[in-house]
């Protein structure tokens, strides 16, 4: 099996976990694995339902979002996860969805604060927001990239559109995206009840630490 058949297998996959999470809507989101090696992503089509996103419908594209294989047009954001590709060099995937809470959040303009241990161990503070941009080119990329090089969350937060999350893999990008998700929507009830306590920074820095090189196997 080719290493582009091979991620078309695992970006259908990871499709799912989107609708198993409840990220997504209708046609709504996306996510794409660079082809290592290779100036290639492989991505979702656009507007297809997801019960029809198997392997053979994902497209594989350069890193301009131009079409390299496949017989459907790729993702509308796949300029954006191209540029994503190209200036983030360490990046293996990217995740946009319209989950609920997060977008909420990218609708009134404002960073998740850090207020719980899980924002400091994945995100290491608060969750950006980025600048709002258009869709089609590769504009919303810029803004990504431009927001997340200073910053050491994996997501931000497009004004006005929904979060993107990037990943070394594209299941680590999927598992930030179920996470800001869960966070948008704690902290937003905890706002409801009174003004959470921001965590320190020396504080986030040790959990972020710990999360990062310490727990799990």
């Amino acid at each position: 099996m080719s290493i582009t058949s091979e991620l078309r297998r695992v970006v259908a996959d990871l499709h799912r976990e989107l609708t198993r999470y409840e990220l997504v809507i209708w046609t709504a989101g996306n996510v794409s694995a660079r082809v290592p090696g290779r100036d290639l992503m492989v991505i979702k089509p656009s507007g297809v339902s997801y019960d029809d996103l198997g392997p053979e419908a994902m497209v594989v594209t350069d890193l301009h979002g131009e079409l390299v294989e496949g017989e459907l047009a790729p993702s509308s954001d796949a300029a954006a996860h191209a540029y994503v590709y190209r200036h983030m060099p360490e990046v293996g995937g990217v995740v946009h969805t319209h989950s609920p809470y997060a977008t909420a959040w990218a609708a009134r303009g404002e960073p998740i604060p850090c207020v719980l241990t899980m924002i400091a161990d994945e995100f290491g503070g608060d969750i950006p927001v980025g600048p709002f941009a258009l869709i089609g080119d590769d504009s919303i990329g810029r803004g990504i990239v431009e927001t997340l090089r200073s910053s050491r969350s994996p997501a931000v937060l497009m004004r006005n559109h929904g979060p993107f999350t990037v990943g070394a893999t594209p299941r680590a990008a999927v598992k930030a995206a179920v996470m800001v998700e869960d966070v948008a929507r704690t902290v937003h009830i905890a706002r409801q009840l009174g003004t959470p306590d921001v965590i320190g920074q020396d504080q986030i820095d040790h959990l972020y630490a710990r999360y990062q090189n310490v727990y799990g196997q």
